[in-house]
C-alpha cells in the first residue's frame, strides 16, 4: 500500500511516502493500513521477497484480460525492452566505469493498451534471453525489433502457429524463390517469398527451413525498411500496419516513465529494484482499469493527474471532474491535529 501510494501520489523518496501517508492517517483506516516508518520501509524493500508483488501483477493481468479473450490469430503481442538508470551503488547491476543500469522487459497488448508479461534483467543481459523465457501464447502475432534476432527462436513462435513480425538485418541474405505483384504507389516497395541463410554461426544449421517474406517499405521519414514475415498470404498493407504499431509500446514506456516512478528508484538492492518495477505496473493497471470503469475522462494522463491531485479523499472516480466535495468529519479532525489554534 506504501508503494502504491508512493507511485500514484509522485512521492521521490521512502521519507516522502512516510511523511504523506502520516499527514493523512485518519483516512487510512479506510484501505485498512497506517503510517509506516521509514526504517519499516526500507527493511520491506529490502527482504520482502519481490515474486509476491510480481504474482500480484500476472493475477491482476489474468483479471483484466477476462472477456478480452480473442480468436485465434488475431491476437497481436508487442515484445521490447527498456533500459532503467540505477545508482552507482547498485553493484549487482554494474555495466561499466561507474555505471549501473536494468532493463524491463515487456510483452504488450496494443488492443487493451497493458502490459501482459514484464521481467527485468541487468543491462547487461540481451534482449533474446529473456525473450526466450517469456510464455508462448499459440496462433498469437508477435511483432518485435532487432533485438530478438534468433533463428531458432523465431522456430519456436513458427512451430505454435504464430505470425511473425519483425526486421531483416541489413546483412541477412535472402534466396529469392517468389517475387509478389505491389501495388502502384503504396509504400512497399518489393514483396518476396525466400529461404533464409541455411547455415547460421559456427556452419550451424538453421532450425527455420519454411519460407518467409520480405517487404521492402518506405517510411513516413523516407527511411527504407526490409520487414520480414513468416506470413507468405497477408496483404503486404497489413503486415507494414503491424509493424508500425510497435512504436505503441515505446509510447508505454515513456508513459510509466513521465508518470510513474521508474526513474528514480527508492533502493538500491536487487530486491527493491524488481519491487518498485512490479509495484509501477500493478499502479499502471489500476489507472486504467479505474480509467475504463469511470468512462469521463479519456485522457490517460489527465485521469492520473486528478487521481494524483483526490488520491486520498472519498470521491466517486465519475465526479472527479466535478467540483471538491465538502469537508468531512476526518478532514476537519485532520485538520485540527494538524493546527489546534
Amino acid at each position: 500500500m506504501a508503494l502504491l501510494y508512493g507511485q500514484l501520489s509522485g512521492a521521490q523518496s521512502l521519507r516522502e511516502i512516510e511523511a504523506g501517508l502520516s499527514s493523512h492517517r485518519l483516512r487510512l483506516y479506510h484501505v485498512g493500513t497506517q503510517a509506516p516508518s521509514r526504517s519499516t520501509l526500507a527493511d520491506a524493500n529490502a527482504k520482502r521477497p519481490q515474486e509476491v508483488f510480481v504474482s500480484l501483477f500476472a493475477h491482476m493481468v489474468g483479471q483484466a484480460n477476462r472477456g478480452l479473450r480473442k480468436k485465434l490469430g488475431e491476437a497481436v503481442r508487442l515484445i521490447d525492452s527498456t533500459g532503467l538508470k540505477l545508482s552507482s551503488a547498485s553493484d549487482w547491476a554494474h555495466y561499466s566505469a561507474g555505471v549501473c543500469g536494468a532493463k524491463l522487459h515487456v510483452v504488450y497488448d496494443p488492443d487493451a493498451d497493458r502490459p501482459l508479461y514484464a521481467v527485468v534483467s541487468t543491462a547487461r543481459v540481451h534482449d533474446i534471453t529473456p525473450a526466450k523465457a517469456m510464455p508462448i501464447e499459440a496462433g498469437a502475432t508477435y511483432v518485435f525489433d532487432l533485438g530478438y534476432y534468433d533463428y531458432g527462436w523465431w522456430a519456436e513462435l513458427h512451430d505454435a502457429g504464430c505470425r511473425i513480425v519483425t526486421r531483416f538485418k541489413k546483412n541477412t541474405p535472402l534466396a529469392v524463390i517468389e517475387e509478389l505483384t505491389v501495388t502502384v504507389g503504396s509504400p512497399v516497395l518489393s514483396d518476396r517469398i525466400g529461404h533464409l541463410p541455411e547455415r547460421m554461426a559456427k556452419s550451424r544449421k538453421n532450425p527455420f527451413g519454411d519460407p518467409v517474406r520480405e517487404l521492402r517499405i518506405n517510411t513516413d521519414t523516407g527511411k527504407e525498411l526490409r520487414i520480414l514475415t513468416n506470413d507468405l498470404d497477408a496483404p503486404a498493407e497489413e503486415i507494414a500496419e503491424l509493424y508500425k504499431r510497435r512504436w505503441q509500446v515505446e509510447l508505454f514506456f515513456r508513459w510509466i516513465k513521465q508518470t510513474l516512478k521508474i526513474r528514480h528508484f527508492l533502493g538500491t538492492s536487487e530486491n527493491a529494484v524488481r519491487i518498485q518495477v512490479a509495484v509501477a505496473l500493478i499502479a499502471f493497471l489500476v489507472l486504467r482499469l479505474a480509467q475504463a470503469a469511470a468512462k469521463t475522462i479519456k485522457s490517460p494522463l489527465a485521469f492520473a493527474r486528478l487521481v494524483r491531485a483526490n488520491l486520498m479523499h472519498r470521491r466517486s472516480l465519475d465526479a472527479l471532474l466535478d467540483r471538491p466535495p465538502p469537508i468531512s468529519r476526518d478532514d476537519r479532525q485532520l485538520a485540527l491535529s494538524l493546527n489546534p489554534f
